[in-house]
């Protein structure tokens, strides 16, 4: 295996920062071409100058200024900013992988690019394909790119897969934490502050995927994300509750077999994986040790208590523009609640209360998708300032 080139988006992020630790422990294997942030032009710039990359991607032209002034004399890095910069960090600078870990819908645009110029993508953004799954995979399929998942549950179903013609699999579980709150009362749950929320149980993660693991979200999400990866149907995959967080997902085949990835809560499993793939890099990682664990326990989710799974089900069911609704709604109802103006439980009520007020219709493209992201926004606030929970 020669050395690859990646473009890392959404590099000053959870994802982004256990990539670049995987990349530090193979050095050999790995060139940095290009790095994609929004704001975080400080942890940015720390990143450059050590993997020396030929580009660096920021949100506007302010963060391009401040990142200018931060980096090392001897850095002859291109620096970029917005829409058409993170489309250049993603598809321009030669890349043969890019790790797609933007956080939200920001990362649809330059994931679609990358793939539509034929580039690798190992997929940590899964809004790019809740929003516009079909459109997305077409892309992929016409230009040949692979899409490797990131996702610790899609992965173990990527390698779970592994070897198997389609016409064997009968269902994919996908396994859910249940969070930190899963056995908390209805009462318990209408009390929970955003500090609350952000202490997982098991896994390390940004602010708004920890929020969605609290809800069950983010499961919902993983679902509508899996029928595109997999093209499985939904009434073929089924969410359960699996604290320990061990099995990262399961395939379940015709004959009654089941074939399942463990491994330690540890997303650099995952992204090392993708990097790789078809080889796999060694970790220093701490070991699995089976009878420490002792029990692995799974239980079906209780959608009353966390209707958000509900929700997205739905939504994918629905299909053509309601899982980009949903996920737009579901980005504004999280920041509301991080920055104190939204109750824990109010999150599921404003996905809900958006999806009612809006007429579910195809999308055709990238464009559509944007438009239908914008609206629901709008819808988003909207309803919470209604609500009187914006202020």
């Amino acid at each position: 295996m020669g050395v690859k080139n990646l473009a890392i988006l959404g590099s000053t992020g959870s994802i982004g920062l256990s990539t670049l630790e995987v990349i530090a422990a193979h050095r050999e294997r790995f060139k940095v071409k290009s790095l994609a942030a929004a704001r975080s032009v400080e942890a940015l710039a720390a990143q450059a100058a050590l993997v020396q990359p030929e580009l660096l991607a920021v949100l506007d032209a302010e963060a391009a200024d401040k990142l200018k002034s931060l980096l090392p004399a001897g850095l002859k890095a291109k620096v970029v900013h917005g829409p058409q910069g993170y489309l250049e960090a993603a598809a321009g600078c030669g890349a043969d992988m890019v790790v797609s870990a933007m956080v939200g819908a920001a990362g649809l645009l330059p994931t679609y690019a990358a793939l539509k110029a034929g580039i690798d993508v190992a997929l940590a953004n899964k809004e790019t394909l809740v929003a516009a799954g079909e459109l997305v995979m077409a892309a992929a399929k016409e230009s040949g790119a692979a899409i490797i998942p990131v996702d610790s549950e899609h992965s173990a179903i990527f390698q779970s897969l592994m070897g198997n013609p389609p016409e064997a699999v009968k269902r994919i579980w996908l396994t859910a934490s249940g969070g930190p709150f899963r056995d908390h009362a209805p009462a318990q749950l209408a009390q929970v502050t955003p500090e609350m929320a952000l202490d997982h149980p098991n896994w390390s993660m940004g602010p708004k995927i920890t929020i969605d693991s609290a809800t069950l979200m983010n499961k919902g999400l993983e679902v509508i994300e899996a029928h595109w990866l997999f093209g499985r149907g939904y009434d073929e995959i089924t969410v359960v509750v699996h604290p320990q967080s061990v099995v990262h997902s399961l395939v379940e085949y015709v004959d009654g077999s089941f074939i399942a990835q463990l491994g330690q809560p540890d997303m650099k499993t995952p992204i090392a994986f993708a990097l790789s793939y078809p080889q796999r890099l060694a970790l220093d990682l701490p070991q699995l040790d089976l009878a420490q664990v002792a029990s692995l326990t799974f239980t079906a989710p209780d959608l009353e208590r966390f209707p958000a799974l509900g929700l997205a089900l739905a939504a994918g069911r629905a299909g053509g523009s309601a899982p980009a609704v949903l996920n737009a709604a579901n980005e504004v109802a999280v920041g509301l609640f991080l920055h104190g103006k939204l109750g824990f439980t109010r999150i599921a009520a404003c996905v809900q209360g958006v999806l009612e007020a809006h007429q579910t219709r195809p999308l055709n493209s990238v464009a559509a998708v944007l438009e239908t992201d914008r609206e629901a926004r709008a819808l988003a606030r909207a309803w919470a300032e209604k609500q009187g929970e914006a202020a």
